[in-house]
Order: structure tokens, then C-alpha cells, then sequence
């Protein structure tokens, strides 16, 4: 690729992720991580990421597991901690290999982000990591007759005294430990802990950098669910391994809870995070309690998202043009496809009651989303209404799409058969062809 074409890609990028700049200004962001992540060879560039959000201003929390650090303890001092029903059992000697290791990571994590190198991505980032006592634990206690010791959960959490710190424009970086008013300290599972410090920031996002692909199925496509489509996700895929069952549960979880959006990105996956954050398709799962893309009636501040997706099938000739005072007038004959706050289809009807008959006018899909079903979904929804208003045909004006059109039921038809308003409107020197379909 020449030079030109490099910079030409680099500033349409940049453009198309400034809304998301400004969108992500200042918001809450918890990001969840497991232990493996900080001995993988590309740890140092999640460093760099982290740095640059924090750089472009947004408040994050940082919440690292430390598995493989504390097993590593263990193997060391020939200890072991049990596994029963999928929740470990910390014992005194266990407890001290936790606090070591936790302690371990945080300081790790800290020296990463406080380098400043000149000629590298960390140069002068100035970055400021606050960590502390912000969470209050329980003991799990006793369960079905297993006593989890050192194991507990969480019961509070400061966030009172963690916004103070993201307020002063630190990082904050909780670790997977938990203490009591009596002064224990607990081990805690950094899955439920990013879970619960989300929750209660009321944070605008929660991320997990997954060990496994999300949802646990090989080359799935980056896409969103409601947290009642999470648990009939795992009622459907029972074997997904227990890391990932849990994310997914607090995933629902943090969501029902009123955490904004949360995300389930494979942490393997170079810049998966950037790209979750700043591009409209994103990079992995997303959990939401509003569906990330809906179809919907169009409204007044939508025509200048339809304009710009109609502009090029205009310059083509495939759309006849409408000026945005025309848009303004008929905006209510239009539904739209809206994915994360952007039009990607849209499509009208105009209905002539007398005849029983409806146009169906301005079909258009982004071409980032041509070729997965969107137009087909756009007509459905056109279909729908024009039966909802007791009409028996559509028809559809076409100077370039008569194929796509024909695939889909409609049969050619003669001018004469339109509504006689729509006869008399008729551009005779653009020609198009006139295609009907029966409801």
C-alpha cells in the first residue's frame, strides 16, 4: 500500500472514532483481567492501551486476577489449594501465597504503567495507579459442609473513596482481595470483585478481557445480548468452561444492575480493546439492557444520518434525490436500522389508502453492512406496516436494483397500475421500472 493510502486509512479512522472519543470522555470504565494476561508476551502493549485511554481521559479502574501467580506460590512451597465445586478453598497457608502473589501483580502492573520512555508509547503519559483497602469482604463460610477458610466475597465497596482518586485523575487498581472490620483478609475472585466495583460506580462500562473466545465458540461474530439472551446462552452451551460461565453470569449481572454496557473481548486478540471502544462493530460481546442495534420508526434528528447514508445511491442514480427540507417533511414514512447511535439502513412507505396500495421508497444499507441480510430485514419491517395499515400490494420504483427486487417476490408491472397520485408523478425521462408484490 503507497504512503498516501496509509495516512488516507489513518485519517478516516481517526475521524470515524472521534464521536467515541468525546462519547467516552470522562466515563467510568472497570476493566477485568485474568493473571495469564501479565505473563503474555503482549501484556506490555494492554499497558499502552490502558495509557492511552487514561490519556484521552477516561476514568478507569483496573481489577487483575493473579491464578497462575498463586498456583506458582504454591507449587513452590509444596502446598495446594482445593477446588470444590468450582470455588477454592484458602487455607492459612494458601492465604499467604495469595497475598504475595496479589501483591506481586499490583506492583508489576504499577511499574509498567509508570514508565515514560522517550520514543515510546508511554512517553509522557505521567500516569498516577492509587490502590488501597476499597473492598470489604465476607467469609463464604461453610457450604454443603466444605468450610472455604480464607475464601470470601465481596461486601462493600468504597466507592465513595475510589471516585475521589479517579476525581484527582489516578487509576485505581483493585486487587482480588477483600478485608474484614475484624482485619482478615480474604481471597476474592477478580471476576465478581470487577463485577461488583462496576456496579457500585454505576460505571459506564465494564470490560472483561476473556481467556477464551467469548461465548466459547470459534469464530463468532463480534456481537451484542440482553442479559435474559446470557442465561439461555449458557442453558444452551453447558460445556463452556467455568472462567467463562462466571464472566458471562456477571456479565447478566452487572448489567441488570445498571452498569451501562458491558464487554467480553479474548484477551489474545492484539488491540481488541481499542477497537471495542472507538469503532462502531467493536471487537467482541456486548451485554446491554438496550439492544445494540434496533429497528425503529425514524424521527426528526435521524435525517441527517439518512441523508448521508442516501447521498452516494443519489450520486449513483440508484435513489431518486431528496433535499433535507423534503426529509424533514416526510420523516415519519421512514423506519431506520440504528447500530450504537448510527444509521445503517433505512427504508419508507408511503401509503395510498383509496388503491390499498404502498410505495416502498429510499431503500438503502450502509456498505459496511451490505450482504448481511439488513435489506432483506428493512423490507420485512416495510411489509409489516403496510399490512398493519390494511394494505394489499407494495410497489417499488427501480432504475438499477430490478433483480433484487424480483428475488424477493415482486413481479414487473406497467405504469398504469400505480395509484393514479402516483401515475401523475410518474419521471418519465428517468424510466424506472415499476415492480408490485402482493402482501
Amino acid at each position: 500500500m503507497a504512503p498516501s493510502e496509509h495516512n488516507k486509512d489513518f485519517v478516516d479512522w481517526f475521524r470515524q472514532s472521534s464521536p467515541y472519543i468525546h462519547a467516552h470522555r470522562g466515563r467510568v470504565l472497570v476493566l477485568g483481567f485474568a493473571g495469564e494476561a501479565l505473563r503474555s508476551p503482549g501484556f506490555p502493549g494492554l499497558i499502552h492501551d490502558i495509557a492511552l485511554l487514561s490519556g484521552l481521559g477516561m476514568r478507569l479502574v483496573l481489577v487483575p486476577g493473579a491464578r497462575p501467580q498463586i498456583e506458582e506460590r504454591l507449587r513452590l512451597r509444596k502446598a495446594r489449594m482445593r477446588i470444590v465445586n468450582g470455588l477454592r478453598i484458602t487455607d492459612a497457608a494458601a492465604l499467604e501465597c495469595v497475598k504475595d502473589a496479589a501483591g506481586n501483580v499490583r506492583i508489576e502492573i504499577e511499574a509498567l504503567l509508570s514508565m515514560g520512555l522517550a520514543n515510546s508509547p508511554m512517553a509522557g503519559a505521567r500516569i498516577r495507579v492509587v490502590s488501597g483497602n476499597h473492598v470489604t469482604a465476607r467469609p463464604l463460610g461453610v457450604l454443603d459442609g466444605i468450610d472455604y477458610q480464607h475464601t470470601g466475597e465481596v461486601r462493600r465497596v468504597d466507592a465513595a473513596a475510589i471516585g475521589r482518586h479517579l476525581d484527582n485523575g489516578s487509576i485505581v487498581l483493585i486487587p482480588p482481595l477483600g478485608y474484614s472490620p475484624t482485619g482478615e483478609v480474604f481471597n476474592l475472585n477478580a471476576v465478581d470483585v470487577a463485577s461488583a466495583v462496576a456496579v457500585a460506580l454505576d460505571a459506564d462500562k465494564l470490560i472483561y478481557l476473556n481467556e477464551g473466545r467469548p461465548g466459547g465458540r470459534r469464530g463468532r461474530t463480534p456481537g451484542s445480548l440482553l442479559p435474559g439472551e446470557v442465561e439461555a446462552l449458557l442453558q444452551r452451551r453447558r460445556s463452556l468452561p467455568e472462567d467463562q460461565v462466571r464472566i458471562l453470569r456477571e456479565a447478566a449481572r452487572a448489567s441488570r444492575a445498571g452498569v451501562g454496557r458491558v464487554h467480553i473481548l479474548d484477551r489474545h486478540e492484539d488491540g481488541a480493546l481499542l477497537r471495542e471502544l472507538f469503532t462502531r462493530d467493536g471487537a467482541g460481546l456486548l451485554v446491554t439492557r438496550e439492544p445494540y442495534e434496533q429497528t425503529r420508526q425514524a424521527r426528526i434528528d435521524d435525517v441527517g444520518g439518512i441523508l448521508e447514508l442516501i447521498e452516494p445511491l443519489e450520486r449513483a442514480g440508484t435513489l431518486v434525490k431528496r433535499s433535507r427540507e423534503r426529509l424533514e417533511q416526510e420523516v415519519e414514512h421512514f423506519q431506520v436500522a440504528e447500530r450504537d447511535g448510527s444509521i445503517i439502513a433505512c427504508a419508507a412507505l408511503y401509503p395510498f389508502a383509496r388503491e390499498r396500495m404502498g410505495e416502498l421508497a429510499c431503500l438503502a444499507v450502509h456498505p459496511d453492512y451490505r450482504g448481511q441480510g439488513r435489506g432483506e430485514q428493512m423490507l420485512a419491517q416495510i411489509e409489516q406496516q403496510a399490512r398493519e395499515a390494511g394494505l394489499e400490494r407494495i410497489f417499488v420504483l427501480s432504475t438499477r436494483t430490478s433483480h433484487w427486487f424480483r428475488e424477493r417476490g415482486f413481479v414487473p408491472a406497467g405504469v398504469e397500475q400505480l395509484p393514479g397520485r402516483r401515475r401523475d408523478l410518474y419521471n418519465w425521462q428517468r424510466r424506472s421500472k415499476v415492480f408490485v408484490k402482493t402482501l
